[in-house]
C-alpha cells in the first residue's frame, strides 16, 4: 500500500502547485478552490494508505522480489448472480436526473434508491442463495 500512497501523496503535491500557480496566474477563486480540494482529496487518501501500510503486513505489491504466485489466491466475495447493480444503477440515475427537472423525481429516486440499496445488501439473506 506504500505505493498507492506515494503515488497519491505525489497527486496532492501536484495539485497543490497546480493550484498555487492558477492562482497566482489568473486570481479566479472558482478554479483556485477546485484545484484546492483535489489536492485535499488527494492527500486525505494519501495519508491514509501511507498510515495503514504501516499498520498491516506487506501485501505481495510491496514487495520487489515477491513473484506472481505469491498474490494468488482468493480476493473476496463477488456475486456472481446478482441483479441489485441494475435497479441501484437505475435509481441513482432518476435521482441525478430529478436533480436537474423535478423535486417529485428526487423523491422518487431516493426512495428507489434506498430500496434497492437495502435489496442489495440483504441479497444473500433470503431465498435460494440464503446463508
Amino acid at each position: 500500500m506504500k505505493v498507492e500512497g506515494y503515488l497519491f501523496a505525489l497527486v496532492a503535491v501536484f495539485f497543490g502547485i497546480a493550484a498555487a500557480a492558477y492562482w497566482i496566474l489568473s486570481r479566479e477563486p472558482a478554479g483556485t478552490a477546485a484545484l484546492v480540494l483535489s489536492g485535499g482529496l488527494g492527500f486525505i487518501v494519501g495519508y491514509y494508505l501511507i498510515f495503514t501500510s504501516r499498520r498491516i503486513d506487506p501485501r505481495p505489491e510491496d514487495d520487489l522480489d515477491a513473484d506472481v504466485a505469491d498474490g494468488a489466491g482468493d480476493l473476496g466475495f463477488f456475486s456472481p448472480y446478482s441483479w441489485w447493480p441494475l435497479p441501484v444503477g437505475a435509481s441513482a440515475a432518476v435521482l441525478a436526473l430529478g436533480v436537474v427537472f423535478a423535486m417529485w423525481l428526487v423523491v422518487l429516486g431516493v426512495f428507489m434508491l434506498v430500496a434497492s440499496a437495502i435489496g442489495f445488501v440483504f441479497e444473500y439473506y433470503r431465498g435460494v442463495h440464503a446463508h
